[in-house]
């Protein structure tokens, strides 16, 4: 029986979080809250309720068995009343046409390696792999480093997604069984990093040039954000000049995550503007970007 981990997804034969294909697993649980962020799903450690009025077929079978009457059916359509909501998730068990939807699990690693595991053809043939994300995944530090000694074990090539924001300790945990590191940094001034993320970036930044000096293996990943950070990306290159073989990606805004947010019934949906390509190019180009 292995450590539980919070996780809310298991996305197979992704090509977008590091080399060949791979596995990615999202741990659930976030220490910072970015405007953009495009899993809000992810941000809180609690298993949460989607609703996606678009599915629902008006059966009311969930206002049937909500002990507290928070399904609600009305002109405007079906919503949540999240404020009587106690979170029994028999509403979502109810649901056939997922239109009400749980996310968030505690599941076994031992289930979770298997899981990992059964694609182990296509890692080797692509030289892919295994990335745990999140959310942030090295809150997580123990479920994770059971993880990644099990890929490692099995020959199975590893990355961790990370923002960073965590104590260094959970760094040195995990370090001698990663074999990546995705590492955000969304800003190299601390308030334009607080009035992204809701934190200051001083332990982000102090754990990377550790973790950096060390020689780990980093990929550098920086979302642009117009109107955010966007002043912050000759900064972030000025920052890495000093690593000469680490390699950084700039990541344009998009609104691929707004869905989620309704599905939430959040108020906080980032509007943002969607950059330009001939703009991210020319930054690319201009700052070694890839």
């Amino acid at each position: 029986m292995g450590i539980k981990a919070n996780i809310f997804n298991i996305q197979h034969f992704s090509v977008h979080d590091g080399p060949g294909v791979r596995t990615v697993v999202f741990f659930k649980g976030c220490s910072l809250h970015c405007r953009w962020c495009h899993n809000p799903e992810s941000i809180h450690a609690a298993k949460e309720i989607l609703l996606y009025p678009d599915r629902c077929i008006g059966c009311m079978a969930c206002r049937e068995v909500c002990p507290v009457g928070a399904q609600v059916f009305d002109e405007t359509g079906h919503w949540i009343d999240r404020s009587k909501c106690i979170h029994c998730f028999k509403c979502c068990e109810e649901c056939y046409a997922d239109a009400l939807v749980s996310v968030g699990e505690w599941r076994d690693t031992d289930s979770i390696l298997k899981e990992i595991l059964e694609n182990k053809g296509y890692f080797d043939q692509s030289k892919g792999g295994v990335t745990f994300s999140g959310g942030e995944c090295m809150l997580q530090p123990d479920a994770l480093t059971e993880l990644l000694k099990g890929c490692q074990a099995a020959g199975v090539h590893t990355a961790v997604d990370t923002a960073g924001n965590v104590p260094w300790e959970s760094f040195e945990q995990v370090l001698p069984y990663t074999d990546l590191f995705l590492y955000d940094i969304k800003a190299m001034d601390s308030d334009v990093h607080k009035a992204c993320t809701g934190v200051e970036n001083g332990r982000i930044l102090e754990n990377f040039t550790r973790l950096a000096d060390r020689g780990a293996n980093i990929f550098v990943r920086y979302p642009y954000i117009p109107g955010m950070n966007d002043d912050q990306v000759e900064k972030i290159a000025e920052f890495l000049h000093r690593w000469q073989q680490i390699e950084a990606e700039l990541l344009p805004y998009h609104k691929l995550g707004n869905s989620k947010y309704r599905a939430l019934e959040a108020q906080n949906v980032f509007e943002g503007t969607v950059p330009s390509k001939d703009e991210v190019e020319m930054l690319k180009k201009k700052y070694g970007f890839r």
